[in-house]
């Protein structure tokens, strides 16, 4: 393996092409383009053997993809924002026909207003579409994502498509060191792709035929199953990364100075790397401040989360995306996790950085201090209330 100071979406390429794809589908779109542009050349170059397929929308990038998967090649492509909610009907057939693939989505903030940086508005809008999620801090576990994702889906036991977020201009466009991984090591890590079932004249079968009102319910409940049942192959997967190339970069959570915290905050993404700094430096001054990390979305890992944060006195969930019309996502899902517990912590919701809004860690430390003399719930940090009219 060799370590290079990198820009992260040619970090996500070269990963994505020791994964050996037979089929990527591309369409541009801000702030994913350099992904698929450094595929195109290694494709170009002979570096990557697979069907480089330039599409005419996102719709069509799903869909090609879909029918390369449903014919037992690895699919790949990558897309953000609205291009992700383009692909939206296609994205729900995949997950049902239980199609293995994997794609890369650039978290972007989604219109109106038109605005191209970063939040996670557009994966969380297919939070319930049946594809596993995973959320990246930095340039490194966006590339050894790519593998594992494979690796979880193509499990048999769970045969699902796994979409690995990154954020926008923060990881795609930064330049970080990154160690690559060789092709030999992924080959070891990741085997040829083996589908169970796939369209074959030899074996001739039907994908998404009608279901019935006697049948449907069953389709949903398998879905369900093994959506769930990932989690533990999410974990084992990360273990076997780990142990195969000396670094953890996967899991469903990340538990950071949790021992001896009365307060804990838990976020996704990048925003975790900012996090880490407030409880180093709240840590000094003797507050007992931990943080949690929560790296697949879907399947939620509420055991895990309960385990890791049971004991605490304050939760303060920081997040950036929103539910119009009920509030943070992320918050109401950690309340799941404690509903009808004895011991019930203080949990508290902040939404950060919507379109590309800049966290720092004064504002986190606000947030925590807020949090400690009283319960908030959905609070806009960092609001600029000068504007809150500008409509009028």
């Amino acid at each position: 393996m060799m370590k290079k100071v990198i820009e992260g979406s040619r970090a996500v390429a070269e990963a994505v092409k020791v994964c050996r794809p037979h089929v990527i589908s591309a369409y541009p779109i801000t702030p994913q383009t350099h992904i698929v542009e450094n595929l195109s050349q290694m494709v170009a170059d002979g570096e990557l053997k697979a069907e480089f397929i330039n599409v005419e929308s996102e719709f069509g990038a799903a869909s090609v993809i879909l029918g390369a998967s449903v014919t037992g090649a690895r699919a790949y492509s990558t897309t953000t924002s609205q291009g992700l909610l383009l692909m939206a009907e296609v994205l729900f057939n995949i997950a049902g026909l239980r199609l293995p693939l994997t794609i890369t989505c650039a978290n972007r903030s989604v219109s109106a207003p038109i605005n191209i940086w970063n939040d996670h508005q557009d994966a969380m809008t297919l939070r319930d579409s049946g594809w596993i999620q995973l959320y990246a801090e930095d340039c490194q576990e966006a590339a050894d994502m790519q593998l594992q994702a494979y690796k979880i889906g193509e499990n048999p036991e769970i045969s699902l498509p796994v979409i690995v977020n990154m954020d926008g201009f923060i990881l795609t466009h930064a330049f970080e060191p990154v160690e690559l991984i060789d092709q030999k090591m992924a080959d070891e890590f990741l085997p040829p792709y083996k589908p169970t079932r796939y369209l074959t004249p030899k074996d001739p079968v039907t994908f998404g035929v009608l279901a019935e009102p006697a049948y449907y319910m069953e389709t949903r409940y398998r879905l369900q199953q093994a959506i769930e049942a990932a989690k533990q192959i999410i974990d084992e997967v990360a273990t076997e990364f780990g142990q195969k190339f000396g670094r953890y970069a996967g899991g469903l959570i990340d538990k950071y100075r949790l021992k001896g915290a009365k307060i804990a905050l838990i976020g996704m993404g990048s925003v975790v790397g900012t996090m880490r700094e407030v409880v180093d430096h709240m840590r000094e001054k003797g507050e007992p401040i931990g943080l949690l990390k929560i790296r697949a979305f879907r399947p939620f890992p509420k055991e895990a989360i309960y385990e890791a944060l049971k004991d605490l006195e304050t939760i303060v969930v920081m997040e950036k995306a929103i539910s119009l019309g009920w509030g943070g996502i992320l918050l109401n899902e950690v309340k799941t996790v404690f509903y009808g517990k004895k011991k019930q912590p203080r949990l508290c919701g902040f939404i950060v950085g919507l379109g590309g809004r800049d966290i720092p860690t004064s504002s986190i430390i606000k947030a925590v201090k807020k949090a400690q003399s009283e319960a908030v719930e959905d609070e806009f940090v960092d609001l600029r209330e000068e504007l809150i009219g500008m409509g009028e």
